[in-house]
């Protein structure tokens, strides 16, 4: 039996578990705080470290924020801050980011064959239905976004850095932040316009609300978003660590043998 490490990473904490192929937890899953600053030397160390209280696995799947192709890294919003998420980047760590290959350094540090993808990714692959346009969103820190097309994952949109209005880009206007400073009432109304407005530009057949956050929407709002709307639980973000490996193109996995 094929069992997979499964790593989320997020702005504010890295959670962990190992699964079997079914997706059934072989281990309770572990967290600790993301830490800052984080070059990717360090991210390295704290995902061992933190797989080094888990069980062995054969395969890694990590989802990370940011924008990803192939496993390399276009982007990272937060990993480049110095103290996280709405900090002062660091012009140092945004060099080292830049283009740094994750996918390999992970293979190499653990020894088996690693995939590695956007977090909202990660958490599609463990809610989609795998027929028809389906969009994930996942909101959280900040708002994260994936898009399968008959089960097969498109290439990545950062839609989370897009302007939307006030000069606000969709990760500060629905991100975690913002739904402190207006309570879940007026947060949630605004989900539901970032829902309203999105449905033209994908016309989706499903949209899935995933994220830590998803669970706080009321439910006047979700009601209002239509029946094509889905909140799903955050422990998808683990549980797709292994349906990610048959919805992902090839040229995004590291097959490599371990040794």
């Amino acid at each position: 039996m094929v069992t997979t490490l499964a790593i989320d990473c997020g702005g504010g904490g890295i959670k962990a578990t190992v699964l079997d192929e079914a997706g059934t937890m072989r281990a309770r899953p572990m967290r600790v705080p993301t830490p800052y600053p984080l070059p990717p030397s360090l991210f390295v160390k704290t995902l061992l470290d933190l797989a080094g209280q888990l069980p062995t696995a054969d395969r890694l799947t990590v989802g990370m924020p940011g924008m990803l192709r192939h496993g390399v890294v276009v982007a990272t919003p937060h990993y480049v801050t110095r103290s996280g998420p709405r900090s002062r980047v660091d012009p140092e760590l945004l060099a080292e980011w830049s283009g740094y290959d994750v996918r390999t350094a992970l293979a190499d540090a653990f020894g088996v064959p690693a995939l590695v993808l956007n977090d909202a990714e990660v958490h599609g692959a463990g809610v989609v239905a795998g027929s028809g346009c389906e969009l994930v969103l996942t909101l959280g820190t900040g708002l994260g976004c994936a898009l399968f097309d008959g089960g097969v994952l498109a290439p990545h949109l950062e839609l989370s850095q897009a302007p939307v209005r006030w000069g606000m880009t969709y990760d500060t206007y629905v991100g975690e932040p913002e739904r402190r400073r207006l309570g879940d009432g007026f947060w949630s109304r605004r989900v539901r316009q970032v829902v309203d407005g999105l449905r033209p530009v994908f016309r989706w057949d499903r949209i899935y609300l995933g994220g830590g956050n998803s669970r706080l929407i009321r439910p006047e709002q979700l009601a209002r978003m239509g029946e094509d709307v889905v909140v799903v639980p955050n422990t998808a973000a683990l549980v797709g660590g292994v349906r990610a490996w048959q919805l992902t193109p090839p040229a995004s996995v590291d097959r490599r043998p371990a040794g």
